[in-house]
């Protein structure tokens, strides 16, 4: 047997989609506190520009997988797992992320922020969007017979 992979970019995008969760997500997003002079105030300032950022490239990778799939399937056959995906990164982007943006100007304006699970929610989200990602990536190889 040899592995095919009918739509390159879609693999492309979506491996490196979960390398950007990894990197940013699940190591910058808590590292950057333990740097030596890192505040919570510059802390969450880095981070409110580092995850507005990624989830820009985030919908560059969602766009361009659509795109791969459209061009290279005949019938439109979306994925669940890439459904899913994309229907967290709408909650993350119009929901968490604004959420959790405010709540960083205040901590940064030095106000009282009241207690709340945002983070833990995000955590979650990032979690599952990682692993149904690795399995919609996974997916996209076939497993044709030589």
């Amino acid at each position: 047997m040899k592995s095919k992979v009918e739509q390159p970019l879609a693999l492309i995008c979506t491996f490196t989609w979960i390398g950007f969760i990894c990197s940013i997500s699940f190591m910058e997003a808590w590292l950057k506190f333990r740097a030596p002079g890192v505040t919570l105030p510059i802390g969450l300032g880095i981070g409110r520009l580092v995850f507005a950022a990624l989830n820009k490239v985030e919908w560059v990778f969602a766009v361009a997988i659509l795109i791969s799939n459209i061009r290279t399937v005949r019938k439109i056959k979306i994925s669940p797992f890439y459904v899913i995906v994309v229907l967290i990164l709408i909650l993350q982007t119009v929901w968490l992320l604004p959420a959790l943006d405010s709540r960083a100007l205040l901590y940064i304006e030095a106000k009282p922020v009241p207690p709340s699970s945002m983070h833990l929610y995000f955590a979650i989200a990032e979690g599952i969007k990682f692993v149904l990602l690795l399995v919609f990536g996974i997916r996209l190889f076939k497993l044709e017979r030589a």
